[in-house]
C-alpha cells in the first residue's frame, strides 16, 4: 500500500492530509475519497486541465502519461516537469508527494 501525501494548499487541505492508496487507485479519486475536492470540470475525461498536479515525488512510479494527457497539460497554469492531470494517473508501489498549484484554467469557477 503506498501512501499519498497531498501538500498544504490554503482552501482545499490547509493542514496537507496523508492517505492510504492501493496500487492502481486512481489519483483524483483518492483526493476527492480523502476529502480533498480538486477540481475536475471535464468529470475524469482528459479534457481540461483543472485537475493539474505536480507529483514532488514518486512521479517514476505513476502510469505513462499518454499523448491526450501531454497536450491538455501543455494548456496548465503553472506546468512544471512534473506536472501530470490526477485524473489520468494511476498509483504505483511507492509513496507520492503531491502539490496542487494555488490555481487552475477553470474559468466557470467562482472564488468567493
Amino acid at each position: 500500500m503506498a501512501k499519498v501525501i497531498f501538500l498544504p494548499h490554503e482552501t482545499l487541505c490547509p493542514e496537507g492530509m496523508v492517505v492510504d492508496a492501493v496500487e492502481g487507485d486512481n489519483l483524483l479519486d483518492v483526493a476527492l475519497e480523502a476529502g480533498v475536492e480538486i477540481e475536475h470540470a471535464c468529470d475524469k475525461s482528459c479534457a481540461c486541465t483543472t485537475c493539474h498536479v505536480i507529483v514532488r515525488e514518486g512521479f517514476d512510479s505513476l502510469n505513462e502519461s499518454t499523448d491526450e494527457e501531454d497536450d491538455m497539460l501543455d494548456k496548465a497554469w503553472g506546468l512544471e516537469v512534473d506536472s501530470r492531470l490526477s485524473c489520468q494517473c494511476r498509483i504505483g508501489k511507492e509513496d507520492l508527494v503531491v502539490e496542487i498549484p494555488k490555481y487552475s484554467l477553470n474559468h466557470a469557477r467562482e472564488e468567493h
